[in-house]
């Protein structure tokens, strides 16, 4: 019978030196996506800014709509009211006493008061239309110059994914390659801390004395065990894997 083929035991060193070139690729695949990342926030920002504007120009033109319909009514209101008027003159020409008279000239001054009453409402709805369109003016303008940026950001956009895409998809096959070559509780524990510290450092180099990832002083004794890759060693504070500085360079 074959014998089944079983995948070669690293050494200790061999492990830290995978881990540190895992990291190497997949710190290369967070700057590429930051660098990305960051446009697309943009890019968004402007679309709901954008989005505000529209809701906020609906709103002022429904205003302006609103009062250009009152300023109608009240020119209506007012022909009603002049076509009363003249009907009451008319009526004050046969009556027969005093009293529906002054009953009659009662509903001419109520209609006179009205037409005043509604070219007063009209001046005042003109005055907002006027000052309306101003404000409208000025979110219409806003809207084209934020349309044509959000339009230049998507086009930088569009071209920085062109640019990185192939490369990204193949770190991230490198990555991957990489850590399936790794004992699973090792390639475990690599992206659960990846995942959970700054910046997506879970290996880092002990840089003058201290940890890479949060600056806590290693002891001299530690460094030594470091230094020789005979075991992996986490620090103590933060948890990320500590590799000698020449491994990191």
């Amino acid at each position: 019978m074959a014998k089944t083929a079983t995948k070669k035991e690293l050494t200790v060193a061999e492990k830290l030196d995978g881990l540190h070139s895992l990291q190497l690729i997949d710190s290369e695949i967070d700057r590429i996506r930051i660098i990305r990342g960051e446009l697309p926030l943009e890019v968004q920002d402007l679309e709901d800014e954008l989005e505000g504007l529209d809701r906020r120009i609906e709103k002022i033109n429904d205003e302006i709509k609103k009062w250009d319909t009152g300023i109608a009514d009240f020119k209506n209101a007012n022909k009603d009211a002049e076509t009363a008027i003249a009907k009451y003159k008319e009526q004050q020409n046969n009556v027969r006493n005093n009293r529906e008279f002054e009953s009659i000239t009662k509903e001419i001054e109520y209609q006179e008061l009205e037409i005043k009453l509604n070219e007063k409402k009209g001046k005042e709805y003109k005055f907002s239309i006027t000052n309306k369109k101003e404000v409208l003016s000025e979110a219409e303008e806003r809207r084209s110059f934020r349309a044509e940026d959000l339009k230049s950001k998507k086009s930088e956009l569009d071209e920085i994914v062109a640019e990185t895409q192939a490369q990204e998809e193949k770190l991230m096959k490198k990555s991957k390659s990489s850590l399936k070559k790794m004992d699973e509780r090792l390639s475990s524990a690599y992206t659960r801390l990846r995942s959970s510290v700054k910046n997506g450092l879970a290996v880092v180099r002990v840089d003058r004395d201290s940890c890479g990832g949060c600056f806590n002083k290693i002891p001299p004794q530690r460094q030594l065990d470091i230094q020789s890759k005979k075991k992996v060693i986490v620090c103590e504070h933060c948890g990320r894997v500590l590799v000698p500085v020449e491994d990191a360079e």
